[in-house]
């Protein structure tokens, strides 16, 4: 899959995080390249019994866990996610391990090309010796630049080859007409994570911190002082001018606002400093009808920046854009010098992961359906599959019910909330039809030069689909992926895999914990179809309104009781979550309790000999403590800054109690009374799906 910006993926609206329970034969299979970690199962022994659940559910539910398990030096966060990736990550060392000896398989075949791509990130000896050879000539292209038109040529290039600047692009279904694909251009161009890291204060360490890094950069690059400091601040200035012309994260979450079909010829007429025509002839797109054009303000403000700033200023920028994104592919000073930054300061982590954990990461991103292929072989029997078909199919019966029994939804809007059930569709475990590489060559000896072929190929690949009948057997993330997502625009769930293992997916454990955990998962993708932006999706996941008018206000007033609610949570001293930039996941997570719950008295009445206690706790007690646990979580304060900022999702803590507190099953299962911390007023309380 891509690994670079450029590809817009806002759309998608994704969980977080999931893998499957291995048998001890398979496990001991995989060479002991380290200490094999734990399976992350759920536990009582994770709970805090001291704590008083009235008073705080997350201690309660994993108050031990949290004790005893701090961020690794390594890590940024860690939590029951990152115990799977972790995990994942250790199998996935096997297959890499084992492909990079295999010579014996054929060239360019799955196997190969993930054994050649892990032997050219690993021989960190000829990164050293090359020094900034892989990168010579583009820099020499760009000093050649000697107009605007030279530069988005070159820029056009640099975008097939998965360099990021100017703005981002993608290629997918069009919102008004889903049976085709479209060009969506949008705002881009930063290199920071948003547009408040330039712009506000709370993040002006930062923005100092970002200008010594470029400068340092620019440094390695052999630059002498004064240049490399009035290149960083040439970088710096006009980042923070791209920043000001960008919408906030909040605004570009309305899919309605941010979809504006524009004629090519009137593209080329309304910003004609930019030379669209050059560009997009370039990009293999001389004969496109139209594109989407996420935030058009954004490109007024470009072409005027365009006018305004001297060719040398982009130059600096072009320059700037290329060594960022080969950083981490270069040798030891440049890598280290990016992870000082976008690592330690952004996100607060001490030490960098192993490079065969940064590497694995970067072969999956890039030819993730490779390596997809040798994971689904080894660690994903037909069984697991099969099962999780099965709990999909029950929850989707409980939120059907749900829709037909909806006390607040019109007839005329029901009719077609159901008309677009009746379409959805789910995608488990990995594609039908594997991706297919062998055209990418792949060089045991050209670590960067395998990241931009890779990139260069899913471009060109997605590019010259536009205006063609979508593919709907596509996946949008990769087999060995740890999280699951809705596709608006397909109308469709994805569980990849890599999400199908404890403790969301245990078989060993009771129907309880597998609902709360598993199944809440499946139900918080069925509801993002029905959440604030899902919900302007209809059947064939085309962008309309087809909700009455009282429909429409009625979620809204339901939707805002959700948007105070989480206003309200605290997650660092003096900073809140942004319960506008949440509410979809917050929907989602609502949704997602009272389906799973529904599923499991379904389950518990159809079998009565699975109610019994366990542990000394009740079905519903294990299912609400099931579910806290899989948020079970701790961060370092620099990392929570910066998702607080930028994440759809809300902070763990208040993921695992603010669905809960509009669940009175979740008060009854351990008598909370009126007045305790836990207890949300029912007047306040959000009742949505």
């Amino acid at each position: 899959m891509k690994s670079t910006g450029l590809l817009r993926r806002s759309w998608i609206l994704s969980f977080m995080a999931m893998s499957l329970s291995l048998s001890a034969a398979q496990s001991s299979t995989v060479p002991n390249l380290e200490k094999e970690p734990k399976i992350p199962a759920f536990s009582v022994d994770n709970m805090d019994k001291s704590v008083d659940p009235a008073k705080d559910f997350y201690q309660y539910a994993a108050g031990n866990w949290i004790k005893k398990n701090p961020v690794p030096a390594d890590k940024s966060r860690w939590g029951s996610f990152a115990e799977i990736q972790e995990r994942n990550e250790y199998l996935i060392h096997g297959l890499l391990e084992a492909a990079e000896k295999d010579k014996s398989s054929p060239a360019n075949s799955p196997r190969r090309q993930v054994g050649d791509f892990f032997a050219s990130a690993m021989n960190t000896a000829l990164l050293d010796k090359l020094k900034f050879q892989p990168i010579e000539p583009e820099l020499k292209a760009i000093d050649k630049v000697k107009n605007t038109d030279e530069l988005f040529a070159l820029l056009a290039d640099f975008h097939k080859k998965g360099v990021s600047g100017f703005f981002d692009f993608d290629v997918q279904p069009d919102a008004k007409d889903s049976s085709i694909y479209a060009l969506y251009l949008s705002q881009g161009g930063i290199s920071m994570p948003d547009r408040d890291y330039y712009l506000t204060d709370a993040f002006k360490t930062q923005r100092e911190g970002y200008k010594t890094h470029v400068q340092k950069m620019f440094g390695l690059l052999g630059e002498n002082a004064d240049d490399a400091a009035k290149h960083a601040a040439t970088v710096l200035s006009i980042e923070t001018e791209l920043a000001k012309a960008s919408r906030s994260r909040v605004d570009l979450r309305d899919p309605i606002k941010n979809y504006n079909k524009v004629k090519t010829a009137d593209l080329i007429s309304t910003d004609p400093a930019i030379p669209w025509k050059l560009y997009l002839t370039d990009r293999e797109l001389a004969a496109l009808p139209y594109a989407v054009v996420g935030q058009p303000e954004f490109f007024d403000a470009l072409n005027k920046l365009i006018k305004e700033r001297p060719l040398a200023d982009w130059q600096t920028y072009l320059r700037w854009k290329v060594l960022h994104n080969a950083a981490k592919f270069l040798h030891e000073p440049v890598e280290q010098e990016n992870f000082e930054f976008f690592g330690k300061v952004l996100s607060g982590q001490q030490e960098q992961e192993p490079r065969w954990k940064r590497a694995s990461k970067v072969i999956d991103s890039e030819i993730g359906e490779a390596l997809g292929q040798l994971y689904v072989e080894k660690y994903f029997p037909p069984e697991a599959r099969t099962r999780m078909n099965e709990l999909v199919n029950n929850l989707r019966e409980v939120f059907l019910d749900h829709l037909k029994k909806l006390e607040w939804m019109s007839d005329a809007t029901r009719e077609k909330a159901l008309a677009k059930f009746n379409r959805f569709t789910q995608k488990i475990g990995y594609p039908e039809k594997f991706r297919d590489y062998s055209s990418v060559e792949i060089k045991p000896d050209d670590y960067l030069g395998n990241v931009r072929r890779a990139d260069q190929f899913e471009i060109h690949r997605r590019s010259t689909r536009v205006g063609k009948p979508v593919d709907k057997s596509e996946w949008e993330m990769t087999p060995p992926t740890v999280n699951a997502y809705f596709n608006p625009l397909m109308n469709e769930i994805v569980f990849p895999a890599g999400i199908l293992q404890p403790p969301f997916f245990d078989l060993s454990k009771d129907d309880a914990v597998n609902y709360g955990a598993i199944g809440a998962v499946i139900g918080h993708e069925i509801t993002h179809g029905y959440d604030d932006e899902g919900r302007h999706y209809n059947a064939d996941g085309i962008l309309s309104e087809w909700w009455t008018e009282k429909d429409s206000k009625e979620f809204d007033e339901r939707a805002q009781k959700v948007v105070d609610e989480y206003n309200g949570f605290e997650a660092l001293p003096g900073l809140k979550v942004n319960g506008k930039l949440t509410l979809g996941e917050n929907i989602a997570d609502l949704g997602g309790v009272s389906i799973a719950y529904d599923a499991l008295e379904r389950a518990l009445k159809k079998d009565p000999s699975k109610r019994k206690n366990i542990d000394g706790l009740t079905p519903e007690q294990r299912f609400f403590i099931s579910f806290a646990q899989i948020w079970r979580n701790n961060i370092r304060e620099a990392e929570a800054k910066r998702r607080i900022t930028v994440d759809p999702h809300s902070p763990g803590q208040f993921r695992s109690i603010g669905p809960l507190m509009n669940y009175q099953e979740f008060y009854d299962a351990f008598n909370i009374k009126p007045g305790s911390p836990m207890w949300r007023e029912e007047k306040l309380r959000a009742k949505i799906w």
